[in-house]
């Protein structure tokens, strides 16, 4: 492993995307940390720290904004707008036939989507940032500071919030394109990590037990890890055979290969999706924060036992709709035909088809099974210990970590075997 990583920083082209991933994350955790203006220094901000840290709905959006929402920064909105706005078009383009096949257009169909989705988020965001000016001033917030008349002052708070999701989302663009890894599941996992000190302390110190429990918490954390990972790299393989064909005086083709199908094609993205689905009410729940109702039924749907049971439901449901949106058997059975591949015992054309799609529906349910149970357990026991230590790092924290952090080393190890180099798996 750390040889991979010395062998990564001997390429210059690889250790220019590492430096500027390093050198943006650090720049979006500074963001995490610069007040909104007018944000005073003072006692003022305690009630609502206490609510972000301690309130069900508040405290997942906390958690995913890695703790800029507690501190009123300008970068409260976090990624949730920008990941909210890839769902909407994502399943936009299985009801919208003209999106359907602007996404079938390579390149430049996707150009145009990215498009699409930077013009959503811009949407969701200034919606998001009006309902977080009604929740800092339903707790007392004052922006008078800046001297300025409110109506001014409102419009500026909106308006930096707003600029600062839009630059979190050129930050993850930037990291995608010229960085290592996914830009939007590396900002996750840092906002994530970015809460294990604070989480670690709270755990040790609200109990009389909470070393023990903290330290059997990280030795099922440490237990679970290797699982995930041998789920997340499983694959089944289809055997393929080639026939054999003249071309001019040279026999081609006649070897057996196969084809892999991930047992969780989707990776963590299911649980990302179905997060941003679930807190989706309480960030809605800001625009009225007085109002019970709407209250409990943020909270509700953010803990407890009916989240629980839509968080099974939507892995699942996002794990065979990403899969199927990745993986066409059609177009992978129209490909083997025209190379003259075949599955051994299955017809080429739709019967092969139909014989990938059944594959991919049988291994596709074990896997979001799976990563639905970790999500679950963990807010399960969270609900009944309140061990802060458990909430910030449960399961859907440990997937996206350990998700996130194998597909960045993966995309390492390709650009090493480019280089010729020796890579991290062996």
């Amino acid at each position: 492993m750390l040889k991979g990583f010395a062998n990564a920083f001997r390429i210059p082209e690889l250790r220019k995307k590492i430096l500027i991933t390093a050198g943006i994350l650090l720049l979006y955790r500074f963001g995490a940390y610069l007040p909104a203006p007018g944000i005073p220094f003072s006692d003022m901000l305690e009630a609502y720290k206490n609510a972000a840290s301690s309130s069900g709905a508040l405290a997942v959006l906390n958690l995913f904004s890695g703790g800029a929402l507690s501190r009123v920064s300008v970068f409260s909105l976090g990624i949730m707008p920008y990941i909210t706005s890839q769902i909407i078009l994502q399943m936009m383009q299985t009801v919208i036939p003209s999106l359907g096949e602007l996404a079938k257009e390579g390149e430049s169909g996707q150009r145009k989507i990215t498009q699409y989705t930077r013009y959503l988020t811009v949407v969701l965001a200034t919606i998001n940032a009006i309902g977080y000016l009604f929740l800092f001033k339903s707790y007392g917030i004052d922006f008078s500071s800046m001297g300025i008349p409110e109506l001014l002052e409102n419009f500026i708070i909106v308006f930096v919030l707003v600029v600062g999701a839009i630059l979190i989302m050129w930050l993850g663009e930037v990291i995608t394109q010229r960085g290592i890894g996914n830009g939007m599941s590396l900002i996750i996992f840092c906002n994530i990590m970015s809460g294990l000190p604070t989480a670690l302390i709270s755990s040790v110190t609200t109990s009389s037990n909470g070393m023990i429990l903290t330290i059997i918490t990280f030795l099922v954390i440490l237990a679970i890890i290797p699982l995930i990972v041998y789920i997340e790299r499983g694959q089944r393989r289809i055997p393929v055979q080639y026939a054999k064909r003249v071309v001019g005086r040279r026999m081609m083709g006649g070897q057996s290969t196969y084809l892999p199908i991930k047992v969780n094609t989707a990776g963590v993205v299911p649980i990302i999706f179905a997060s941003a689905i679930l807190y989706l009410p309480a960030q809605l729940a800001v625009f009225f924060p007085r109002v019970t109702w709407i209250q409990s039924f943020a909270n509700a749907i953010s803990s407890g036992w009916l989240n629980w049971v839509l968080s099974v439901f939507f892995i699942v449901f996002f794990a065979y709709f990403y899969t199927s949106m990745v993986f066409n058997p059609e177009e992978t059975a129209d490909q083997l035909k025209k190379a003259g591949g075949f599955i051994p015992g299955v017809r080429p054309g739709t019967a092969t088809a139909e014989y990938i799609q059944s594959v991919i529906n049988h291994i596709t349910l074990p896997g979001a099974l799976f990563m639905a149970v970790l999500a679950v357990v963990p807010s399960i026991i969270f609900y009944f210990t309140s061990n802060q230590l458990i909430q910030a790092f449960g399961g859907t924290s440990i997937l996206i970590m350990v998700g996130v952090a194998m597909d960045t080393i993966a995309s390492l190890e390709s650009q090493l075997k480019m280089h010729n180099y020796e890579g991290f798996f062996k």
